[in-house]
């Protein structure tokens, strides 16, 4: 029995943390300990903080136990999916207590201070802006070509509630994000110079151009367009917005008082992007030519 006691007795010192740990704790369960030797710099004689090392370690961490917040957003049928509120570490009052652990304030255990971090759009501002249709357009696709098919919904899908707030300028390259096959982007039919090619991605310039006449039918300031070195058949002559991550880019501003939600998405052989606001938004609508039939 004797022999058990001291057994225990050295466990519990074995991993009690020594003066110079500290073990970060979230919700009362550890998350990893750290030692201040390996943030000090001693070329000055005096222990200093490893700035460089505090911020690798501070992002790894902040990584490790936030909670990402998620927009409310729209389903096909127009039902509203809520919003998800998530938390991150408020760094500045997590380097105080660092500062205070590292230049001598005894401490064993770290609790990390965490904040909630709100989502941009929720359920009510949804709800409010998905009322009042103000632009609207509609082009069609050859469902048989798989490749491009499946590039322009990628595409759709990225830009599909996305919100515009007032003054602020969407950017197509921006919101779509690079175009990658490890995104499920494929190869498929592109203009360059005036000739075709094949690239990833090819065809999402008909999302950019169906947007860029949704946008203009609304009334909204076009900020930045550029169309293609040649013809496209699916939209009226000049009525284009070629789009290239490291080349031109479409861009529209949001000149209205009123968020604007954009919507879109593939059905069958048509690509249908609408644009949505509140009641109360005054647009000045323009006219835009049909597409080809």
């Amino acid at each position: 029995m004797i022999a058990a006691w001291i057994l225990g007795t050295l466990l519990m010192v074995n991993q009690a943390p020594s003066p110079e740990s500290l073990m970060i704790i979230k919700d009362g369960q550890p998350i990893t300990t750290i030692n201040r030797t390996d943030f000090s710099i001693y070329n000055t004689g005096i222990p200093l903080v490893n700035t460089k090392k505090f911020d690798q370690f501070f992002e790894s961490l902040r990584q490790q136990v936030s909670t990402e917040s998620k927009n409310a957003i729209l389903d096909q049928n127009g039902n509203i999916i809520p919003e998800t509120v998530g938390s991150t570490i408020n760094r500045q009052a997590f380097t105080e207590k660092f500062y205070d652990y590292f230049y001598g304030h005894r401490m064993y255990q770290l609790n990390l201070p965490m904040h909630t971090v709100y989502p941009k759009i929720d359920s009510e501002l949804l709800a409010e802006i998905k009322s009042k249709r103000i632009g609207r357009y509609v082009t069609s696709f050859n469902p048989q070509n798989k490749k491009r098919t499946t590039n322009i919904h990628l595409a759709a899908s990225a830009i599909n509630n996305y919100v515009v707030f007032p003054g602020e300028t969407f950017s197509f390259n921006r919101v779509v994000g690079k175009r990658t096959a490890a995104k499920g982007y494929l190869k498929a039919k592109v203009i360059v110079r005036g000739e075709y090619a094949e690239d990833i991605g090819g065809g999402i310039c008909q999302v950019s151009s169906t947007l860029f006449n949704a946008v203009d039918s609304a009334g909204l300031k076009i900020a930045e367009r550029f169309s293609h070195s040649r013809h496209v058949h699916y939209i009226p002559p000049g009525r284009d917005a070629t789009v290239s991550w490291y080349g031109p880019d479409f861009k529209f501003k949001n000149n209205y008082n009123q968020p604007i939600l954009i919507r879109a998405r593939t059905l069958g052989h048509l690509l249908v992007i609408k644009l949505y606001s509140s009641e109360v938004i005054q647009f000045e609508p323009r006219k835009v030519p049909f597409p080809p039939l």
